[in-house]
């Protein structure tokens, strides 16, 4: 009878384990979703830890880039998705804290639609002009700026996008203006830096970095709340006494509103083992990036806050995107 009752039990317990373990199984290829041009900090990131996780969950993970309408469109594509957890977002957190602000309808729900598994990294944003620009360091660019209000042009990665909010707040704060140049992602708008279509941009410091350390562009400032220490030379805006001195790009993880629970706390775990292994770290770091892996509920916090505070910012400018 006791053993009847013991297997019976087990059984039970089985039965009730299995639907949990099923729910975060991964069984065929697991997609993540840049809504960005290929090249810029999502995707940069997105490449960088595709393998790692493949390895550490079974299946294959691969990438793919799903640009336009500000990030919407590669959003959209999740939110619509099969809530299984085998499609993943991966993005700068601020281009679903501004979209909403930008436009009159949104496809989607961030807050229904989307669920945060885990951040990835904080990369600080560096302030870049181009070499041609006749200025080598911060007060001589502000001195420019006023001396041509409304000449020079600023580069970034689409309307309403941080680097352009930024940048129209440093303008005011200096007593300037500067033009805004939209282009369709981060790495087309470093690369009119490069080819002098535009003088100055602000983009995450993983992305422009690199033109800095080749001598593409020349930077001038960096956000955060230290120096970098792979450019000691460049003050932070708090230094300079700039706003948006905390600005940069939060890159995190999100999949279907509606993926089980046990799903996205495994993808949260696994996303986070990927973070810890040394090498990737050490890849970040090379990047100007520091890890930031502090779960989905700091990462929904971290959302509300800046859909917020951004919003009021594109409201008070009378941004729209195009």
């Amino acid at each position: 009878m006791l053993r009847r009752a013991l297997l019976s039990a087990a059984t039970a317990s089985a039965m009730l384990a299995a639907p949990a373990l099923q729910a975060q199984t991964f069984s065929q290829t697991v997609r993540i979703i840049v809504p960005v041009a290929p090249g810029g900090t999502s995707d940069i990131m997105a490449r960088l830890i595709a393998p790692v996780l493949s390895a550490r969950i079974g299946p294959n993970v691969v990438v793919e880039n799903r640009a336009g309408a500000g990030g919407n469109i590669g959003a959209d594509f999740v939110a619509k998705s099969r809530p299984d957890g085998h499609t993943i977002l991966l993005l700068d957190v601020s281009i679903l804290a501004t979209n909403p602000a930008l436009y009159a309808r949104m496809p989607f729900d961030a807050e229904r639609d989307l669920a945060p598994v885990q951040m990835l990294i904080y990369a600080p944003y560096i302030l870049v002009v181009n070499n041609d620009l006749p200025v080598r360091n911060a007060a001589e660019l502000v001195a420019y700026a006023r001396a041509n209000p409304g000449r020079l042009n600023a580069a970034n990665a689409g309307t309403g996008t941080l680097g352009q909010i930024v940048a129209l707040s440093l303008a005011a704060s200096w007593g300037t203006e500067v033009m805004s140049v939209s282009y369709r992602g981060g790495a087309p708008a470093m690369m009119s830096l490069v080819s002098n279509e535009a003088n100055l941009s602000m983009s995450g410091v993983t992305l422009s970095l690199p033109f800095v350390q080749r001598g593409q562009m020349r930077g001038i400032a960096v956000t955060g709340p230290r120096r970098l220490d792979v450019v000691p030379d460049l003050p932070t805006f708090r230094e300079l006494g700039w706003p948006e001195h905390d600005a940069g790009t939060w890159q995190g993880v999100m999949v279907q509103g509606q993926t089980p629970r046990p799903m996205v706390e495994r993808l949260e775990r696994e996303i986070a083992a990927v973070l810890g292994e040394p090498l990737i770290r050490t890849r970040i770091a090379e990047l100007g990036a520091e890890v930031v892996a502090d779960g989905a509920d700091a990462f929904r916090r971290r959302l509300s806050e800046q859909t917020a505070s951004y919003g009021k910012v594109i409201r008070d400018n009378s941004l729209r995107a195009e």
